[in-house]
């Protein structure tokens, strides 16, 4: 019996794991496009998050002789390796701490670097795109699973090659399962462009201000994941009831 009810137990928990997680793959994807959108259309056609596309810039403009234009798209790609590297520090140092989960320190850092960014005028665009790219990268590493699936929140090639792997699959395996899981890489593109779209829009309303959606959608991800830490330690409480009942 005590098995059971730890097995139940453990169901639960993956039940609420999963579907918060989802929710929260929801906003970041959101985000990440959102940001995407801010610095290239409003920070000087610099890339937060499409490293490939800023790599290309480059490229391009070093063989152009541009070094200074060849710098605004150098120190991005640099800050975001840093955000990553920043991101697995955190996760190494800060793995087993119970009160507050470590990719949560990350969403803190994301939510003050937006925050400042929001202050910076044009003048600091490359100040202001080196910093959303280090958000990004500690975005990117950190959020690396959602519903169990290896996934991208801040860009979409690997989303968009491994959804048209599955629904590849799913054709010739006839299994459903391939096929909604396809489907959620699929969404996960399509809320990534929603944020974009969305990114665009705000920018013509709120100007330089327009970064302080990702710091709303962010805030609200962080108190999803103290929400769900919640949930968890109350499944576990009426868990240890049961087993004190058989007892």
């Amino acid at each position: 019996m005590n098995k059971m009810n730890k097995k139940q137990i453990n169901n639960e928990i993956n039940r609420w794991q999963m579907s918060e997680s989802i929710m929260i793959g929801i906003l970041l994807a959101f985000s990440g496009g959102y940001m995407d959108a801010y610095t290239y259309v409003f920070r000087g056609k610099v890339f937060a998050n499409a490293q490939t596309g800023n790599i290309i810039l480059l490229g391009i403009n070093i063989s152009g002789l541009n070094y200074s234009e060849a710098v605004r798209y150098l120190i991005p790609v640099i800050s975001f390796i840093a955000g990553v590297f920043t991101a697995q520090m955190l996760k190494l140092k800060f793995g087993n701490t119970r009160k507050i989960h470590w990719r949560q320190i990350g969403i803190l850092v994301e939510i003050i670097i937006m925050l400042v960014v929001s202050l910076m005028g044009t003048d600091l665009n490359l100040v202001a795109n080196s910093m959303i790219s280090y958000a990004c990268g500690i975005q990117v590493q950190s959020f690396r699973k959602i519903h169990d699936n290896s996934l991208a929140t801040t860009m979409c090639i690997g989303n968009l090659r491994t959804a048209t792997d599955l629904l590849c699959g799913s054709i010739i395996k006839k299994d459903t399962s391939l096929f909604h899981r396809s489907i959620f890489y699929y969404g996960v593109i399509f809320i990534f462009t929603i944020g974009a779209i969305s990114g665009k829009n705000c920018i013509a309303i709120l100007g330089q201000q327009a970064i302080l959606v990702s710091v709303v959608i962010l805030s609200i991800v962080f108190l999803f994941m103290f929400f769900e830490k919640e949930v968890e330690i109350d499944i576990l409480r009426a868990g240890q009831k049961n087993k004190r009942k058989f007892k």
